[in-house]
C-alpha cells in the first residue's frame, strides 16, 4: 500500500513537470505578442522603406505633421484586414483634414512583401470610403527589409511572432508628433472619432490650435485603462466653481460700490 501511494506521488510530479514544461512555450509566445507603450520615444526618422510605387523613401522625409502609424502585412489571413478597415471607419467620420491636419502611414513587418501588394491594398483601403474622398496622398503604405522593420516596431514596442500560418500580432493605431515622437496608442480593431481627434490634438501641441481644441482638452482626459477620452467631471466642475465664486465676488463688489 505504501509503495503504491509513492508511485502515486512520483507519477503525479512527473505528469505536473512534463505540463509545465508543455505550458511554458505558449505562455512565452503570448507575452511575445504584445504592445509595450513607449509614450515619449521617438520612432527611427532614418528607416529606410519602399512607398507602393517602389520609391525609396525615409520616416523622416513623411512624418512631418501629426501622424497615425499601423503596422500590419498586406496578406494577413486574420487581423490586419479588421484593423484596416477599423482605420477606414474612423477615418471616414473624424472631423479633421487629412493631409494638413495629420496623414497616415501603414508599414508592413513582412520583409518578403513588396510595393505590388501595397499598392493593391492602398487602392482597396481608399475604395472603402463611403463618407469622403481620402486623398491618397495622405495614406502611405511601405514596405521593407527585416532591419528597418526591425527598428521601427522595436521603437513602438510592437512585438509579434513568425508561425508557419504568418503572423501572431497585436493590433492598434500609434500617433506620432510631427517631429515622429511617440504620442498615443489606441489598440484594438474599432476606434471612436473623438478618440482619434483627441490624440491628435495632442500629437499636433505646440503649433497653434483652434480654441475648441484647447476646450476639449480641459474637459476630457485620457484614462489608459478603459484606452479611451473620459470626461474630467472633477476639472470640468472645479472650474464652474471658480467661475461662480468670481462672478458673485464682482457683483458683490459692484453692488457695494452702487451704495
Amino acid at each position: 500500500m505504501l509503495y503504491n501511494k509513492i508511485v502515486f506521488l512520483i507519477l503525479s510530479v512527473v505528469i505536473l513537470v512534463v505540463s509545465a514544461g508543455q505550458a511554458n512555450p505558449q505562455s512565452a509566445t503570448q507575452k511575445e505578442v504584445t504592445i509595450r507603450e513607449q509614450l515619449g520615444q521617438f520612432v527611427p526618422l532614418d528607416a529606410r522603406f519602399l512607398n507602393e510605387t517602389g520609391d525609396t523613401v525615409t520616416l523622416g522625409q513623411l512624418i512631418d505633421r501629426p501622424t497615425v502609424l499601423t503596422l500590419v502585412y498586406y496578406n494577413c489571413p486574420g487581423l490586419c484586414t479588421p484593423l484596416l478597415e477599423g482605420v477606414v471607419d474612423v477615418l471616414d467620420k473624424v472631423d479633421l483634414e487629412p493631409g494638413s491636419d495629420f496623414q497616415v502611414i501603414t508599414i508592413s513587418f513582412n520583409p518578403d512583401e513588396t510595393p505590388e501588394l501595397a499598392r493593391e491594398k492602398k487602392t482597396n483601403m481608399l475604395e472603402a470610403f463611403e463618407r469622403r474622398e481620402f486623398p491618397p496622398s495622405a495614406w502611405h503604405f511601405l514596405v521593407g527589409d527585416s532591419l528597418n522593420i526591425h527598428k521601427v516596431t522595436e521603437s513602438v514596442g510592437f512585438h509579434y511572432v513568425r508561425n508557419k500560418d504568418g503572423f501572431l500580432h497585436p493590433a492598434a493605431m500609434i500617433v506620432l508628433s510631427d517631429k515622429g515622437k511617440i504620442t498615443r496608442y489606441l489598440n484594438g480593431t474599432t476606434f471612436l472619432p473623438f478618440d482619434l481627434k483627441m490624440a491628435i490634438i495632442e500629437a499636433s501641441q505646440g503649433r497653434v490650435g483652434p480654441t475648441i481644441a484647447k476646450v476639449l482638452q480641459l474637459c476630457f482626459n485620457y484614462d489608459p485603462e478603459a484606452n479611451r477620452y473620459v470626461f474630467n467631471f472633477l476639472r470640468v466642475a472645479g472650474a464652474l466653481v471658480i467661475f461662480f465664486t468670481l462672478v458673485f465676488v464682482i457683483g458683490i463688489s459692484l453692488k457695494k460700490k452702487s451704495n
